[in-house]
């Protein structure tokens, strides 16, 4: 009897516990609520200012002029070329005595001369530059291509632009073997007028590659043809400002560069923002520009 009452009591103290609400540990850490975390995270983010710049590149129009160890290398190449190929069969592709055969071997000992020189080629070389292109290649005169039944062919356009003798630094064409990029004359966050990579501010639902579209036709014109690389930006700039200057601006300004190239046509500033233009190698930007400006920028300026 006494064993029942024992498992009956038992059993109504299990149901008990069973019942009674059970408190968690988020029940009992206090949650803060949504409205306070999101002033306390709105008070420690601080107010940026976001500008996009756009570093606009022309690309070499020219060959690299090989240098003196590269020169030296290709006539080594062509002498063993030359000095291990099998003789040209003349007996099966010319009649004997005929002006093919004789033309051939004309311009067949002038090869022989400009790849393994000998006398007649010091003499050349020393009666005067006309007879060498600037690449140390033989250049056949007028009586020579008449003789061998050949009309005179019209020599390349020099190496050297005009706007390279002139010091035209607004020419697309100056520097041919050169990478040059647009900087331009305008006015910064201070309103101080100074050298820099075409920029401008960012809309309402803007991206980066757009705003820096928008930025280089306002301030450069619609007159060129570019092309926006890809839409990540390559360098950022964070110039060091008072605090008035950030208040006046309304917080922390930042600069994000994105690369560009032209394929066509010129620059042409309205004259309000932008009142100069130049197109520069990376060695004539650094004097030019901002010691902190520069120290974002080249590292992502091509040194040739």
């Amino acid at each position: 009897m006494w064993s029942r009452n024992v498992a009956s009591v038992c059993r109504h103290r299990t149901r008990a516990c069973l019942r009674a609400p059970s408190r968690s540990l988020a029940s009992v850490a206090e949650t803060p609520s949504p409205l306070a975390s999101s002033s306390t995270s709105d008070a420690s983010t601080p107010n940026v200012v976001l500008n996009a710049a756009v570093i606009l590149n022309r690309s070499p129009i020219l060959t690299r002029t090989p240098t003196l160890f590269e020169r030296a290398y290709y006539a080594y190449q062509s002498r063993i070329r030359r000095a291990l190929f099998n003789p040209f069969p003349t007996d099966f592709y010319f009649k004997t005595g005929s002006l093919l055969e004789k033309k051939f071997a004309k311009e067949e000992k002038l090869r022989e001369r400009e790849a393994f020189g000998g006398p007649w080629m010091l003499k050349r070389r020393k009666a005067g530059p006309a007879a060498m292109d600037e690449d140390g290649i033989l250049v056949a005169s007028t009586d020579q291509l008449e003789n061998m039944g050949e009309e005179p062919v019209d020599p390349p356009a020099p190496r050297i632009h005009e706007a390279d003798k002139t010091g035209d630094v607004k020419s697309l064409d100056r520097a041919g073997e050169r990478n040059l990029y647009l900087l331009v004359r305008g006015k910064d966050h201070a309103g101080k007028q100074v050298w820099r990579f075409p920029q401008g501010g960012l809309q309402e639902g803007e991206f980066l590659h757009q705003a820096a579209l928008r930025d280089l036709q306002a301030e450069c014109g619609v007159n060129m043809d570019t092309w926006i690389v890809g839409k990540k930006p390559i360098a950022v700039y964070q110039p060091s400002l008072p605090e008035s200057t950030k208040k006046a601006l309304g917080g922390e300004l930042y600069t994000f560069f994105l690369k560009a190239h032209i394929l066509a046509g010129q620059v042409r500033p309205d004259g309000q923002n932008v009142t100069d233009f130049a197109w520069l190698t990376k060695q004539e930007i650094e004097p030019r520009v901002e010691k902190d400006y520069w120290a974002s920028v080249k590292d992502i300026l091509s040194d040739f």
